[in-house]
């Protein structure tokens, strides 16, 4: 049985500005700088994290410069496609890479994760569970374009779902105790999307582990530039994503202002709960009093020792100053519930 009102984050978090330049400038930097650089940014985001109290903590995802599409760096058979992303206007999804695929897809060295989580595992204290994140594969196929040899989405994401399969072997091989497998497609698209189909899709992926770490999945409504993308509710995935093989599902709620929070409880009867308890689009601090109203309206619903608490999704697009202010709040309101259960 876990930690009561345990406190944890999604994945990500904000760079420090002289990531986001040095990322920028990388010819001006040799290897060893990189990874110099590189480490000093995960040191920064474990100390936010530690110094904020969380139960549990990631490396904050510093080599990662977009949330997936980083990992087509380390797939082979791909070109980027430059002419059908919009260049002008508001930031949307439509403004993310788009790729071509030109030959047989393969990922001969791995996607990385394992040397993210071997970093975090080097550089962070004793004391918190260390995390590490993976996207799905059918969030991953997402900028991704079809061709003759993959004839559609769903032809892509079985095409890189090994990929996925072994990554989650490996960080279990590595000694990670804790993984999130991140499909905020699924949940943006499970309104017009099979959702039965994707419940298969996802237990494929994540059989070889399941049983051998606390397997947790993100379910969001996706954050590019503090802008969702899908239809937000929760309606359309019950009943199939109740069928997920995971010991905790991660919901976005706050953004939402709690809306269909009366659904966690279905969810809670088949595993642990983690709720989005700080909104990460926002620029509105919560307080310590948000937190605790916020986290007594979930206990309604989610018994205290299936309850995990977090902010909405990853904390890339949200200001430093202001992700480290709501990860104190939070943890400081789950504390102060926690003393008087």
């Amino acid at each position: 049985m876990q930690k009561p009102i345990r406190t944890t984050v999604v994945g990500s978090y904000p760079f420090p500005g002289w990531l986001e330049f040095g990322s920028q400038n990388l010819s001006q930097f040799g290897p060893a700088d990189i990874e110099e650089m590189i480490e000093d940014a995960v040191i920064a985001a474990i100390h936010d994290q530690v110094t904020a109290g969380l139960d549990v903590i990631t490396d904050g995802e510093q080599t990662r410069l977009d949330f997936n599409l980083s990992f087509y760096g380390y797939i082979k058979g791909i070109s980027p496609n430059e002419s059908e992303t919009r260049k002008f206007g508001p930031a949307a999804h439509d403004q993310r890479g788009k790729h071509n695929i030109t030959e047989k897809l393969t990922a001969p060295n791995g996607l990385g994760v394992v040397k993210e989580y071997l970093r975090l595992k080097k550089l962070a204290p004793q004391g918190p569970v260390l995390k590490a994140s993976i996207p799905g594969p059918y969030t991953l196929s997402g900028r991704l374009l079809p061709n003759e040899m993959y004839k559609d989405r769903y032809a892509i994401t079985q095409a890189l779902l090994p990929f996925i399969q072994k990554e989650l072997e490996d960080l279990v091989a590595a000694g990670c105790t804790e993984i999130t497998v991140d499909e905020p497609s699924m949940s943006c698209y499970a309104y017009k999307e099979d959702t039965k189909r994707f419940a298969k899709i996802f237990n494929e992926t994540v059989e070889p582990v399941v049983g051998k770490c606390n397997l947790s999945t993100h379910l969001c409504f996706g954050n590019f530039k503090g802008r969702p993308v899908g239809y937000r509710s929760i309606k359309p995935m019950i009943p199939d994503f109740l069928e997920l093989k995971v010991n905790e599902v991660h919901i976005e709620m706050a953004n939402r202002e709690f809306a269909e929070i009366e659904l966690l409880e279905v969810f809670a009867k088949r595993m642990n709960v983690a709720v989005g308890i700080v909104d990460v689009k926002n620029y509105y601090i919560e307080t310590v009093d948000d937190v605790v109203e916020r986290i007594k309206r979930c206990l309604q619903y989610i018994p205290a020792e299936k309850l995990s608490v977090a902010p909405d999704c990853g904390l890339s697009q949200t200001a430093r100053w202001a992700s480290r202010q709501k990860l104190v709040n939070m943890v400081k309101g789950a504390n102060k519930v926690r003393e008087k259960l």
